[in-house]
């Protein structure tokens, strides 16, 4: 089990670190966008601060997967994430859905793997 976690963890480190790797430094240029992918894209563009702020929490988290330090608090930090990105194509653009479906079942694996570190906090006092 532990190989495996190292495996997930590392490809979802790397992928989150392409991701937000290529907007910053806009390596990729973004396709022409249609539909109601354009609106939900404009209006998260209009809010100005909301990609910026993703991006960075992708990063420090595949900095986290990758270097295996803070993995637990990077599983917890970036699900939000992960959760937006699954409903996204679920919802706007099937096409990206098996990618989307990998990365929400390779966290919940994280926090499965981890599920001893949670104990504490998620205890009823």
């Amino acid at each position: 089990m532990k190989i495996t976690s190292t495996i997930v963890r590392i490809l979802m480190g790397l992928m989150f670190a392409f991701a937000s790797l290529t907007f910053f430094f806009k390596l990729v240029e973004t396709p022409e966008l249609t539909g109601k992918v354009k609106i939900f894209n404009d209006g998260i563009a209009a809010s100005i601060y909301l990609m910026p702020t993703v991006k960075v929490f992708e990063l420090l988290s595949s900095i986290a997967f990758l270097t295996g330090r803070f993995v637990p608090l990077a599983t917890v930090v970036i699900f939000p994430i992960i959760l937006n990105i699954l409903l996204f194509h679920a919802f706007l653009a099937p096409s990206g859905l098996a990618i989307a479906i990998l990365l929400f079942v390779g966290d919940l694996f994280l926090a499965y793997y981890h599920r001893d570190k949670y104990r504490s906090i998620l205890t009823f006092r």
